[in-house]
């Protein structure tokens, strides 16, 4: 039974806990006393539904999107002042995206401590999107705690500190496509259209999809991703930089 945690699951998870290296004494001392009740919501952010229909961490993680939006904009507040909204909408769209939190559950390795059943175990297609969403319902717990974003913006605001500069210093790296497509219309062209070309059954190889980029009927560029949407966005990005080389935007 998953909603039942022994010693060591509980020194598991204390021991990740003390890893993310949040500086805050009341989140020093719930890991120092290891708080079984809150050591048990932390446990459910770790369980996914596959394991256990019942206490599994999607409730947290819908209260952690939440969370992590507010947070992102408490971050934002402080560090860009000077912003728009549209600047400020854009920045944190980059900054809680899936793939951010997929990085970012990758980097605290938050794959160990997530109990997955029989059918999700193995499967590699659903392997970054509960990495995704176990790190979200994480910041959910994280919240829950203290019923306070002050822990979450301790814990994130170095870290979406540089992933802030990197974004503002080369945005289209980013947002390729929707700067390829704003491009287009600038110049008053069709939309640029994306052939894409299976050339391996593997999953997860980085070369599975091979996409062509079309405009006004010309071949513009290619590039292969382990995804349609990887390739896609790799075709454009390498298009985004051979204008940007030729002084095109």
């Amino acid at each position: 039974m998953t909603n039942i945690i022994n010693a060591k699951r509980i020194n598991q998870i204390t021991t990740f806990l003390k890893a993310l290296n949040i500086k805050s004494k009341r989140f020093s001392e719930i890991i120092r006393n290891q708080d079984i009740s809150v050591i048990q919501d932390f446990n459910q952010a770790f369980i996914h539904s596959s394991e256990d229909k019942i206490i599994n961490y999607e409730k947290l993680e819908f209260f952690g999107d939440a969370v992590l939006r507010l947070a992102a904009s408490n971050f934002i507040e402080k560090k860009y002042p000077q912003m728009s909204v549209g600047e400020r909408s854009e920045l944190r769209a980059q900054i809680v995206s899936d793939e951010w939190l997929t990085k970012l559950g990758e980097k605290i390795d938050i794959e160990k401590l997530i109990i997955k059943g029989p059918k999700a175990i193995g499967d590699e297609n659903s392997k970054n999107t509960i990495i995704c969403e176990a790190t979200e319902a994480l910041i959910g717990a994280i919240y829950k705690c203290f019923s306070s974003i002050k822990e979450v913006n301790l814990w994130l605001d170095d870290i979406w500190e540089e992933d802030s500069e990197i974004f503002l210093k080369s945005p289209y790296k980013f947002k390729s496509k929707t700067v390829l497509q704003e491009w287009c219309q600038s110049k008053g062209f069709d939309l640029p259209v994306y052939k894409i070309i299976e050339v391996s059954k593997k999953n997860g190889d980085p070369e599975r999809f091979y996409c062509n980029i079309f405009i006004e009927g010309l071949k513009e560029s290619s590039a292969f991703g382990k995804s349609h949407k990887q390739a896609e966005t790799n075709a454009a990005r390498v298009l985004i930089e051979k204008f940007i080389a030729k002084g095109q935007i």
